[in-house]
């Protein structure tokens, strides 16, 4: 009898961590609470993704989901008619899945979202345990990463020339000095000058795609472009002293009434500048 007892006791214990731990992860399932998206009928709310949308569904008629259907990107838009709450349910190229509940609201003091993957519910494709796999996955990605360093250092070492596109403020000049088209992504060959007496500091460096919106009243939307890799990107810029370095992003096109926007703002400082790149520069790039 105490034999019995004392086998019971350790089968039970063996399988108690296995069950408490099932049991944790289905009440955390249970009791996760979807984030809520406001849009309305008269402006676009933007979400950007951390990876390109394959597909993005919304669960009622009232509320419009648009993005890329042709060439996946990293941004939707959202739009809502008046009526019911509903949902909205988006799957990104890697599998990764988010689900959010979308509201009509009149009046929006959010027109921008940039979503994180932890926000992500889960995966459509399951966990890759095979070794083998994660590690063609990683040589993938270092090959990819390997091939950016080497056409952008190629790039720097060329030294050629669009024409110069170059806007300046109190000393500081910003630049690109060429736009080159290789496979599917856009090098951009910037270069930031600082004629001042003092060190520049740089914020940020923003490349967003301004759309003229057609119509009765003219209006200008504004998306930002997110670098798939930055190349000798400084964060100062000593007095006298000049810095060039290279963004690659997905490829994209400009015509008359989308052009890109260039925007260096420096930290702590009013020294910023908004350069306007047209679609001469975009669409033949030397």
């Amino acid at each position: 009898m105490k034999k019995y007892i004392i086998i019971s006791a350790l089968i039970i214990s063996a399988f108690a961590p296995r069950l408490s731990s099932a049991q944790a992860t289905a009440n955390a399932q249970a009791t996760h609470a979807l984030d809520t998206i406001y849009a309305n009928d008269t402006k676009n709310v933007a979400l950007f993704f951390p990876e390109p949308i394959r597909q993005g569904i919304t669960g009622s008629d009232n509320f419009v989901f648009t993005y890329n259907r042709e060439k996946e990107q990293y941004f939707g838009l959202l739009q809502a008619k008046p009526g019911k709450e509903s949902n909205l349910l988006v799957v990104n190229r890697n599998g990764s899945i988010f689900s959010y509940i979308v509201r009509y609201k009149k009046q929006l003091s959010k027109l921008n979202y940039f979503i994180p993957l932890s926000n992500s519910i889960g995966n459509e494709k399951p966990i890759v345990s095979d070794s083998i796999q994660a590690e063609t996955s990683e040589k993938s990605i270092d090959n990819r990463t390997y091939y950016y360093q080497k056409f952008c250092s190629y790039l720097l070492n060329r030294n050629q020339h669009i024409g110069r596109i170059k806007k300046r403020n109190e000393g500081v000049v910003l630049s690109v000095e060429n736009i080159v088209f290789d496979k599917e992504e856009l090098y951009f060959v910037i270069q930031i000058e600082n004629n001042s007496t003092l060190d520049y500091d740089l914020n940020f460096l923003n490349l967003s795609i301004e759309t003229r919106q057609k119509g009765k009243k003219k209006s200008l939307q504004s998306l930002y472009q997110e670098p798939i890799y930055k190349h000798h990107l400084p964060s100062k810029i000593a007095e006298g002293k000049m810095i060039r370095f290279v963004y690659v992003l997905p490829k994209f096109s400009l015509s008359n009434d989308r052009r890109a926007i260039l925007e260096l703002n420096e930290k702590d400082g009013e020294r910023n500048i908004k350069l306007k790149i047209s679609h001469r520069y975009i669409n033949n790039p030397n």
